[in-house]
Parts: C-alpha cells; structure tokens; sequence
C-alpha cells in the first residue's frame, strides 16, 4: 500500500479512567473506554443498576446474546433507553463482521446526540 492510499484513523481522545488500571473484579462493572462509551457485562444493565445508568447518562446499549438467551437476556429499560439487540452464535465460525455496520451506525448516532445535547 502506497504513502498515500494508507487508512489513517483518528486518536483516540484521553478518558477520564485512563489513571486507573484495571483490576480482575472490574470485570463485572461497565468500564468507561473511551469518553462516553462504556463496556461492560449484562450484570452492569441490570434492574438494580438502573442509578448507576443514569448517573453515567447512558442513554443508548448494545446488548449482545445468543439465541438462546433471548429469554432470559432481554432489554431491562425498554421504555428509559435506546437498545440494540444482537443474537450471535458463540462459536469460531460466526461472521460477527458482519455486525459492525449496524452497531457503528448504532454507537455513532449515540454519540452525535451527545455531543449536540452538551451546551457550548
């Protein structure tokens, strides 16, 4: 690939938990990886987590599952947030590329109502 056809990506902008350094039990909190973007497990979109959501002003999830899960993972707060809802095989030979259209758009469009709901 030539100089000037390289792909180039934008940097990453500082998060506020960058002087934090993960530890194991964090696993099963939502972590902030990047400015208004978290991560974390289902336990962390749970019923009785729903002040910790709100004092975070999460407004949007992605909720990833199996198929088989479908009964019993299910959106917490239908009607407080904006959910997408993924079934994907857990398995080698799932084409989970095929996702990241749809979850970008998803994230992005998250992401530019913050920015226009946060006063100048």
């Amino acid at each position: 690939m030539d100089e000037e056809n390289k792909l180039q990506f934008p940097s990453l902008p500082p998060c506020k938990e960058d002087l934090l350094d993960w530890a194991y039990p964090m696993r099963r909190e939502m972590q902030e990886i990047l400015p208004g973007l978290f991560l974390g497990p289902y336990s962390a979109a749970m019923k009785s987590k729903l002040s910790i959501l709100e004092r975070q002003e999460i407004t949007h999830l992605v909720c990833v599952r199996q198929d088989i899960e479908a009964n019993f993972i299910k959106p917490n707060f239908p009607h407080k947030f904006r959910y997408l809802v993924l079934d994907i095989a857990d398995n080698p030979v799932e084409n989970i590329i095929r996702y990241f259209p749809m979850t970008k758009e998803f994230i992005d469009g998250c992401l530019s109502l913050q920015r226009y709901s946060r006063p100048s």
